[in-house]
């Protein structure tokens, strides 16, 4: 019979062999590590939406009648005449453009109307009167009096500076901007676009798109908000109270 008092011989491991283990263990937890922090950043970001076949057939027919609309657009006599003595216009974006023709899309962020409910002015010319017939089911425009134009820049008027907004609380701003071109007010600014004058393109460039304000009740009730702020395309002077009424 065996000795109890002798002890049971345990297997050595061999060193390197427990190494390669210890090596392997630290790179698996940076491992789980790095992917739990990258499962938090997705969660952190927008939910993944799915969707449905009534969108994508949506979708497709309101590309469709932007191409038909596009060909009978064209085919109008006299659909890219400026009007006469009418020099500048105010641009409103009233309408989702969720689906729309590439065309269409690009066109809206070349007026700088990516945001629902901005606005910009427009200097009107044969060119900037196509693209506003390209984006007419989305855009409401007009011709904005010398009061609306105050009103906005002084009310909601924000310079771009460093590609950041600024708000045009203090004269210096335009001066330190717009100086070498003359301007170095408020009032001068005020003038540049109402009359379109030399350095208009500067001066728009300088002002950043109004972010016009909406009641959420009113944005959600889509049949009354077209009933009481009318329809997109060209209101002429109409566009005045509409800048009233989202001012």
């Amino acid at each position: 019979m065996a000795d109890t008092g002798e002890r049971r011989k345990v297997p050595l491991v061999p060193e390197n062999l427990l190494k390669r283990r210890k090596a392997y263990q630290a790179i698996k937890a940076t491992q789980a590590k790095y992917a739990l922090q990258e499962k938090r950043k997705l969660q952190k970001g927008k939910k993944i939406r799915f969707k449905r076949v009534e969108n994508f057939i949506k979708d497709s027919r309101r590309k469709y009648r932007d191409e038909v609309r596009f060909v009978r657009m064209v085919k109008k006599p006299d659909w890219n005449n400026v009007p006469e003595g009418q020099k500048l216009a105010f641009a409103v974006r009233i309408r989702q453009i969720h689906g729309v023709s590439p065309k269409v899309r690009k066109v809206v962020e070349m007026l700088r109307l990516r945001q629902l409910y901005s606005g910009t002015f427009v200097k009107l010319n044969k060119t900037s009167l196509r693209m506003l017939k390209v984006v007419e089911p989305y855009v409401a425009w007009g011709i904005p009096n010398l009061k609306s134009i105050r009103e906005l820049i002084l009310k909601r008027g924000q310079a771009k500076v460093n590609k950041k907004r600024v708000p045009l609380t203090d004269n210096s701003i335009i001066e330190q901007h717009l100086g070498k071109l003359g301007l170095i007010c408020l009032e001068d600014l005020i003038c540049e676009i109402y009359t379109v004058g030399k350095s208009f393109k500067e001066a728009s460039n300088f002002l950043w798109p109004f972010r016009l304000s909406v009641a959420r009740h009113a944005a959600r009730n889509k049949v009354g908000f077209l009933n009481e702020f009318g329809q997109t395309g060209n209101r002429g002077t109409g566009i005045n109270k509409l800048i009233r009424q989202l001012n």
